[in-house]
């Protein structure tokens, strides 16, 4: 019988090794199953290796429209893609893989791996606990992002209210630019639209075609304006109120002339920042603070906890703070 600690870890490149077969968001040549939890870059290294050499790149129906939107609608041909729905599960050799949905952006799934010995071998990938089904797992892989007893939020104010009035008050002078990461950016559109901010909506290419497979999963983003367009020019011009959203890339393009709105996770302090005069950071987060990262591991009551310290965060001091609170064996890999 195979330990704990032999059933999951993460390799220097960034892979994490579930059972015997499934390798989740890096490449990793030893195993013929590789998952994508969702589109974002870093969960996606090496997927171009994968797609040449794995039997089967296993990914949300979700996440392969995006990274078809992402990268291109050839990019996945390259290697054999299968979507897993939400709660379907895939046998392969003597291990069962099933896909929870993780409360992230549009497509991010948890994975669970089930062997042989009926070792259930959990891991999170990105996640808001929110709306998360905790996985009840032997041994538990997560993130880390926030994983410091520092990086805690306790605002009284609903940041998504509080977005809300940032964005209406900007409007009164003018156009308003909002940047986050894709994800991030469609919920922002998400709660405008919810909250029905009149203002016309106005995107670039890349950022239009990536709201439009949200909607086709759910989202309801209104209507929208391509940036190229003469009406979207005209109001860009002319200064005219209109919300420009726009990817966290480009923030550099737009000078101090401009009343802008960054949507950020890192942020605990206070849930609105003014950084200058018209620019703010907005602290809407798609990841769980440290609580949120302890309550996951509290109701998952796992007998070995691994950290994600490949991807920025905090694994090695949320290991720490895990063996402290609940006494269970928990390390941060890869080791550095």
């Amino acid at each position: 019988m195979l330990t704990l600690s032999s059933k999951a870890t993460i390799t220097p490149r960034g892979a994490v090794l579930l059972g015997s077969y499934v390798a989740c968001d890096a490449y990793e040549e030893t195993r013929p199953l590789r998952v994508v939890t969702h589109a974002h870059a870093d969960h996606m290294i090496g997927l171009q290796q994968s797609l040449r050499t794995c039997e089967k790149v296993l990914m949300t129906p979700a996440t392969k429209d995006l990274i078809d939107v992402i990268k291109s609608p050839l990019f996945l041909m390259s290697g054999f893609t299968e979507t897993l729905d939400y709660g379907k599960t895939l046998q392969y050799m003597e291990e069962q893989i099933t896909f929870f949905r993780a409360d992230h952006i549009v497509g991010a799934t948890q994975v669970l791996v089930e062997d042989a010995e009926g070792t259930r071998i959990g891991y999170t990938g990105d996640f808001r606990i929110d709306e998360t089904p905790v996985l009840e797992a032997d041994v538990l892989v997560m993130e880390a992002t926030y994983g410091s007893p520092n990086c805690r939020r306790s605002f009284d104010r609903d940041v998504r209210d509080l977005l809300v009035s940032i964005v209406e008050e900007g409007l009164k002078s003018g156009a308003v630019y909002v940047f986050g990461y894709h994800g991030k950016l469609q919920e922002a559109m998400q709660i405008l639209h919810s909250a029905n901010v009149k203002a016309p909506f106005v995107v670039p290419e890349r950022v239009f075609h990536v709201s439009r497979i949200c909607e086709k999963h759910g989202m309801r983003l209104g209507r929208l304006i391509l940036s190229g367009e003469r009406e979207a020019r005209e109001l860009l011009e002319k200064n005219s109120p209109c919300v420009a959203f726009y990817h966290m890339s480009s923030r550099d393009r737009f000078g101090s002339k401009f009343f802008k709105v960054y949507v950020s996770g890192w942020e605990f302090d206070l849930p609105c920042r003014e950084i200058s005069e018209r620019e703010y950071i907005v602290a809407l987060s798609d990841h769980s603070d440290f609580d949120g990262l302890m309550e996951y591991v509290r109701r998952s009551k796992p007998k070995l906890v691994v950290t994600d310290n490949f991807r920025v965060g905090y694994a090695e001091t949320l290991a720490r703070e895990i063996k402290k609170r609940f006494g269970v064996s928990a390390l941060a890999l890869p080791r550095r």
